[in-house]
């Protein structure tokens, strides 16, 4: 019975100029759609999935496509039609893996399970003093990782008789199993993929194939650091899976406070205790710094919680260039308990002072009382 078979453009629901990511996101709806596995059971979805298979792998392929439209069905009998066989077209696997994510299909390649892949970072944390943060330091750490066993070259088995081949996929790695008219390859369950299974464990790393050591590395840690910071050492990470890359290691920093100056984001500030003459004639003060005795002029007059801003002695900036500043916040201290003396001076000194608050002048609650009454 002879049976008229439709347009590949009609199948896939694309126009004849369509571009290869349209056709491969129409594949992959109708893939999704059709799929055996989410239709148990129907004939009809089965044959529309093979339609639509049959399809895509012509006009996936630019020569196929040629000569498909130049030719019609014609033209790729080889490819498609009643002998068509979906174990040519090993991209339809791809696509059909990413969309259900069971194993391969169409015979995928055993290369795509067995990928490289790059191994885990790690972190590391380590605090360091105010001073090192302020300019910068090369530390020595002990890293710990994980590294291939010398013994057994990563296979966790004895080098010489500890590996025998898997007897459920002989060696492949992979089993086929029949589903509907589809071939499906997937990942051996016994051995993992890895074609053998271990008879005897390596004596040194006890099968795991690999052994946790702890190096000593180097970090270089710049001027200006803080809290939170991170420093990345590139591939000082765990190994990669199937020889793959190794993960970097993070340096996670932390700044150990200070007594006396206090941080906010390039400044620096503290706190410098004063009394009252100082205050009011002014004076000069040897200051502590980070960079050493510094003098600090108090200007005459200076009230309470008055700052002093010193420039360029803040925290040096990690990336770009200078400092921001030092800020000295006066505290000014007001004595508790004076001796006979200095009660005699104050005394004489409060006669002299303006009167801040005058007995004459009506306080606030007498101005309110006046404005009701």
């Amino acid at each position: 019975m002879n049976v008229t078979r439709r347009d590949y453009y009609e199948v896939l629901g694309v126009s004849r100029d369509a571009d290869d990511q349209v056709i491969k996101t129409a594949y992959r709806k109708l893939a999704l759609q059709h799929h055996p596995d989410r239709n148990p059971g129907s004939r009809e979805a089965e044959e529309k999935f093979k339609e639509a298979a049959e399809a895509y792998s012509v006009l996936s392929d630019s020569q196929k496509r040629a000569a498909y439209d130049r030719y019609g069905h014609q033209g790729v009998a080889g490819a498609a039609g009643g002998g068509f066989d979906a174990t040519g077209f090993p991209d339809l696997g791809d696509i059909l893996s990413d969309v259900f994510g069971f194993g391969d299909v169409f015979g995928g390649s055993r290369q795509r399970r067995n990928r490289a892949q790059r191994g885990d970072d790690l972190r590391y944390d380590l605090e360091i003093s105010f001073e090192d943060s302020m300019r910068g330091i090369t530390a020595d750490i002990q890293a710990p990782r994980m590294e291939e066993c010398a013994r057994c070259h990563g296979k966790g088995a004895e080098p010489e008789d500890g590996l025998v081949t898997c007897a459920m996929c002989r060696g492949r790695g992979e089993v086929i199993y029949q589903q509907s008219f589809l071939s499906v390859r997937r990942t051996c369950s016994q051995c993992g993929g890895r074609g053998q299974i271990v008879r005897r464990p390596c004596k040194e790393c006890h099968g795991e194939a690999y052994i946790r050591k702890e190096r000593k590395l180097k970090v270089n840690i710049p001027a200006g650091v803080d809290t939170g910071t991170q420093l990345r050492l590139s591939q000082e990470g765990q190994p990669g899976v199937n020889g793959g890359p190794f993960g970097d290691l993070y340096v996670a920093i932390r700044v150990k406070e200070h007594p006396v100056f206090a941080r906010n984001e390039f400044d620096l500030h503290c706190r410098v205790p004063i009394n009252i003459s100082q205050a009011a004639l002014g004076d000069s003060i040897e200051l502590e710094t980070i960079d050493g005795p510094q003098t600090v002029k108090i200007p005459e007059g200076s009230q309470p919680g008055a700052r002093i801003r010193l420039r360029g002695l803040g925290v040096p900036r990690v990336q770009g260039s200078g400092r921001g500043d030092l800020f000295v916040h006066l505290d000014v201290h007001i004595p508790s308990k004076l001796t006979r003396e200095q009660r005699r001076l104050f005394e004489q000194l409060r006669d002299q002072l303006p009167m801040e608050n005058k007995p004459h002048e009506k306080g606030i609650f007498d101005k309110v009382k006046d404005y009701f009454l």
